[in-house]
């Protein structure tokens, strides 16, 4: 367990491809969650003494279950305060992120961030998941979004069988992975490194159970 804001940036700092540049996107970005929060209530007050810890690495380890390099967009649903959509963008400033977000204040904040951290290749999409357009993705992330049937309900057009699904769950994970009954998936539970208690849903999809 990383349990502590020290060991949570020598964490992050170590990630392969992590140099002082991505380390000076999450310090700002770090900044401007702070400002923010005193205007918009995006994370609870007390979550940003740990701040690195509890939204920055739990972000950033959902990279160790991701493809090294993406043939195509990262999806992160329900952004809302930009985790974990734009902490994988300023680890991966070359990937094409889309974080889907239907809030007016947060889609605002996340486009004031995105460009505060030159964040060119991440795209804020202001819409309701069911109106964006269908398209295939490379990984699809959503953090505190939906119970997992629901979420793939809603979700799933734009799976392939390769895609990547990275679903922090907390302590819900096991028991929403084990009353999934109608996909046909290759779902398993890791180990959060933020919170002995939570876990984080990854896997493949192939679709619905045939009736």
């Amino acid at each position: 367990m990383i349990a502590d804001e020290n060991a949570a940036r020598e964490w992050v700092r170590a990630l392969p491809g992590v140099d002082d540049a991505a380390m000076a996107r999450l310090e700002l970005l770090v900044e401007l969650l702070i400002d923010e929060n005193s205007r918009q209530n995006l994370v609870s007050a007390a979550s940003l003494e740990s701040v690195w810890v509890r939204h920055i690495v739990d972000s950033a380890q959902l990279l160790a279950y991701a493809p090294g390099v993406l043939p195509g967009p990262w999806l992160d649903l329900g952004t809302g305060a930009g985790f974990p959509g734009l902490v994988i963008a300023a680890l991966r400033p070359q990937a094409e992120v889309l974080m889907v977000e239907s809030r007016a204040r947060r889609i605002a904040w996340l486009e004031r961030a995105r460009l505060a951290m030159g964040l060119d290749r991440a795209q804020v999409i202001g819409l309701r998941l069911e109106m964006v357009e269908t398209r295939p993705v490379s990984v699809i992330s959503a953090r505190a979004f939906a119970p997992l049937d629901k979420l793939l309900g809603l979700s799933a057009r734009f799976s392939t069988a390769h895609t990547r699904w990275l679903l922090p769950k907390g302590q819900s994970a096991g028991q929403e992975l084990s009353q999934l009954k109608k996909w046909q998936h290759m779902f398993h539970v890791e180990q959060s490194l933020t919170d002995p208690q939570a876990g984080i849903v990854v896997g493949t999809l192939a679709g619905m159970t045939k009736r």
